[in-house]
């Protein structure tokens, strides 16, 4: 896979591409990465990309055209097709869904906002899909485009030494992840549950999925109004109510 990001601070990007599990798989060649800095395709010698809004308003807009021109000499770097992604918060949620979409792709183009944010005709004519990392703003695209790659180049193959680290994380299966305990088997007067060292895989894996189900059900139950819950899992769920005497939830 190959991933080029446009942005003005081609640098924040070592973090990703040096250090980590993404920086020793860059090492592997399991995947490539460039940074284009709209600035060489500035129309003056100073480099300016951004300019006063039409219409007033507080602070600056990047411009079309150098933007557009980094994007496509971006795109020709590679015989396969690109997918170009603006990093937004008015874009659409990255989901666990997208992520697995665009780890699939064989090329993708982050185009990094800063200041009011881009031309509105970067949009119309050179960007594919605008993504949000959250309802919230920072001050450029870099870090949200470095939190998709992470999150994207976990699913690309060898990325991760083992993929089933991937398909289990929370959101994998649409529910949270269960807790995780290791060495030592006391710390500060808590224990491990009893079940995690009994060996009885079957009996472990019903706990596991009744943690999942109870932390999703505590913190994001919109996750289980989406699902077409398994016979086991409504089994599960009853239990959980039944112990909290919490209000039950519709399936």
């Amino acid at each position: 896979m190959l991933i080029q990001a446009v942005t003005l601070f081609p640098e924040m990007f070592r973090s990703i591409v040096e250090y980590g599990v993404t920086g020793r798989a860059h090492k592997q060649n399991l995947w490539q990465f460039s940074a284009i800095n709209p600035r060489q395709f500035a129309d003056n010698k100073l480099g300016y990309i951004d300019d006063r809004p039409f219409g007033g308003g507080a602070g600056m807009v990047m411009m079309a055209e150098p933007l557009c021109k980094a994007v496509e000499f971006a795109k020709q770097s590679s015989l396969q097709p690109a997918r170009v992604i603006y990093l937004s918060p008015q874009g659409a949620p990255l989901t666990h869904k997208k992520v697995v979409e665009l780890s699939q792709l064989s090329h993708l183009v982050l185009l990094c906002g800063r200041y009011e944010g881009v031309d509105e005709r970067v949009l119309q004519s050179c960007v594919d899909e605008e993504i949000s990392i959250g309802d919230f703003v920072v001050s450029g695209g870099e870090l949200p485009a470095m939190m998709l790659m992470d999150a994207v180049l976990r699913f690309v193959p060898d990325v991760l030494g083992d993929m089933a680290s991937a398909e289990q994380d929370s959101f994998a299966d649409g529910l949270l992840d269960y807790p995780h305990y290791t060495r030592p088997a006391e710390f500060q007067g808590m224990g491990v549950p009893e079940v995690l060292t009994s060996g009885n895989h079957a009996l472990i894996a019903e706990w596991r999925l009744e943690q999942s189900l109870r932390r999703t059900l505590m913190r994001r139950p919109d996750l289980l109004e989406k699902r077409d819950l398994l016979p086991q899992e409504i089994r599960l769920l009853d239990k959980i109510r039944q112990e909290s005497n919490g209000e039950s939830i519709s399936y």
